[in-house]
């Protein structure tokens, strides 16, 4: 099978399908060795020989514009296939990472889990790409597909790195709360009628819980002092409340020139994982993640997208655009099963109750397209 990705950047009206004509994607293991290279990037949360960084290589880089889904190919898989994680699974997971947290060993450590879904309705992976494509404008959507006959989609808010030539950002994205009632008008598109736009246009204000305020501040502490690490001059604004899918998000967004490109490998070391999927401090508690979560992540919460891409195959390296998306809202596609993942950050006062419908809501984004 020949491995490919085809991916949308947030709000574009066209995507780029990148295929690898022969032999399989390059095996990484480690982001050091991303420096001056060029593909599409597929990257676990732990990088290991089991789930190795791939690369994709851009034998044939083709441009299109965002087709509409078939709605005559789609096979709902229903309501009662879906087969969460044993919530007591999650209950002893989140006691034992909140126990950290009580203690002062931890200041923030991310948990997540997942759900599978097992069916006898297949549904076209490019379908659900489409899919996605039409329900989310504001999100990076992607599909990858790997040798091993897998696919993973995913339709994520937030960007690790992404850059062109010397100009380059960075977010820091945590916090969550699910819209609900009015607050579904929250950045809505604009309104065609001017009776609707005079009478529903009112700003929705979203009120902010000091846990979530803390948590985004500590991811965003920690990007400003990874920069400051690698004498990168930045400039931070934020944080501001932006949407995904039905969610709100707090994001502060960084801008930095990056002169020297043979370190961009070493920048995605030093940032990934974020705390925004694993913890502070990060060693400790990507460790702890690794001995005591019931979830594979495997690339779930790793990231993906294009790495110094160019317009078309024949341009070489060194001149393309580089779009790195932390993999969230992810979706493992495999014959007559799909697997959904989700995390959320834990601080010391976190309710485990409130965690897990923040995990349902969440996987609620994937879920959507398999309806």
């Amino acid at each position: 099978m020949k491995s490919f990705a085809i991916y949308r950047l947030p709000h574009a009206s066209h995507c780029t399908l990148v295929e690898q004509t022969q032999g399989e994607p390059e095996r990484l293991s480690g982001c050091q060795q991303l420096n001056n290279r060029s593909g599409f990037v597929v990257a676990p949360f732990h990088i290991s020989s089991d789930h190795p960084i791939l690369l994709i290589r851009p034998d044939r880089i083709r441009q299109m514009p965002v087709e509409q889904p078939d709605a005559s190919a789609e096979q709902p898989a229903g309501d009662g296939c879906l087969r969460k994680e044993r919530k007591e699974l999650y209950e002893g997971d989140f006691d034992a990472f909140h126990e950290q947290l009580v203690t002062g060993a931890f200041r923030k450590i991310v948990l997540a889990r997942s759900a599978s879904l097992q069916t006898d309705h297949y549904q076209d992976p490019m379908q659900l790409f489409w899919k996605a494509c039409q329900l989310y404008p504001r999100l990076f959507i992607a599909l990858v597909a790997l040798p091993d006959g897998s696919s993973w989609l995913t339709a994520t808010p937030e960007i690790l790195l992404e850059g062109v030539a010397s100009d380059w950002r960075t977010i820091a994205l945590a916090g969550t709360m699910q819209l609900q009632g009015d607050e579904l008008r929250f950045d809505a598109p604009p309104f065609t009628s001017h009776q609707l736009r005079t009478s529903l246009s009112a700003p929705i204000d979203i009120r902010w819980s000091t846990k979530n305020i803390q948590e985004q501040r500590y991811v965003a502490t920690y990007i400003a002092q990874t920069l400051e690490r690698f004498s990168i001059d930045f400039k931070e604004e934020g944080p501001r409340t932006v949407r995904a899918a039905n969610l709100v998000h707090l994001r502060s967004d960084f801008t930095f020139t990056l002169l020297n490109y043979a370190r961009v490998g070493d920048l995605l070391d030093a940032l990934h994982p974020t705390p925004a999927v694993c913890g502070l401090p990060k060693e400790e508690t990507f460790r702890f993640i690794m001995e005591h979560e019931h979830a594979d992540r495997q690339y779930y919460s790793g990231f993906m997208g294009p790495l110094q891409l160019p317009s078309t195959a024949t341009e070489g390296n060194g001149v393309g655009q580089t779009h790195l998306y932390v993999s969230l809202r992810c979706m493992h596609i495999l014959p007559q099963q799909y697997i959904l993942y989700a995390g959320g950050g834990l601080l010391k006062d976190s309710l485990m109750e409130q965690e897990w419908q923040e995990t349902e809501a969440k996987m609620q984004t994937m879920r959507r397209l398999l309806l």
